[in-house]
């Protein structure tokens, strides 16, 4: 493993122990060049994934860049790291067990919103301006529309929804 440091190739686990959730092994590593300290994750891959793009362009299947985007979106927000840490995990193993290597970029839109909208709302909101492509305020109000009558009770949706 290469320091993140000095560059150096020469490190040593000194502690390993599970995640949390038993989704990844957690080392803690030093650097034999400069001394340095750092954490490294190790998961387990059941395959290779990659993603479509809507250009139709391939390009690996980046975790970290999920785990990105879904931290820009609750950036703020009243939300546990184990909360977020586990719907991440929970989507990679749904790409994973899907049986496909090529994972179209819409179908992990829809596994993150479905995600954030469980986890907080303007989160859910957030992601969904970029996903979509909000062009103006309309658009917002469109989704939150939809996000109230999801939040009614069945028989409060009919009053709501003439179709």
């Amino acid at each position: 493993m290469r320091c993140p440091y000095c560059g150096g190739e020469e490190t040593q686990v000194k502690d390993s122990r599970p995640t949390e959730d038993n989704t990844a092994i957690r080392r803690r590593r030093v650097c034999s060049t400069c001394g340095g300290r750092f954490t490294t994750f190790e998961r387990v891959q059941l395959r290779e994934l990659s993603v479509i793009k809507r250009n139709g362009r391939r390009a690996p299947f980046d975790r970290e860049k999920l785990a990105r985007s879904v931290q820009i979106a609750v950036r703020k927000r009243p939300v546990e790291p184990e909360r977020i840490e586990r719907m991440i995990s929970g989507i990679v193993r749904q790409l994973e067990s899907s049986g496909e290597s090529d994972i179209p970029a819409e179908q992990i839109g829809t596994l993150v919103m479905e995600g954030l909208r469980e986890l907080d709302d303007v989160a859910y909101v957030r992601f969904a301006s970029v996903y979509k492509n909000f062009r103006e305020a309309k658009d917002f109000e469109t989704l939150l529309g939809e996000l109230n009558a999801d939040d009614l009770p069945p028989e409060g949706r009919a009053e709501r929804d003439p179709s």
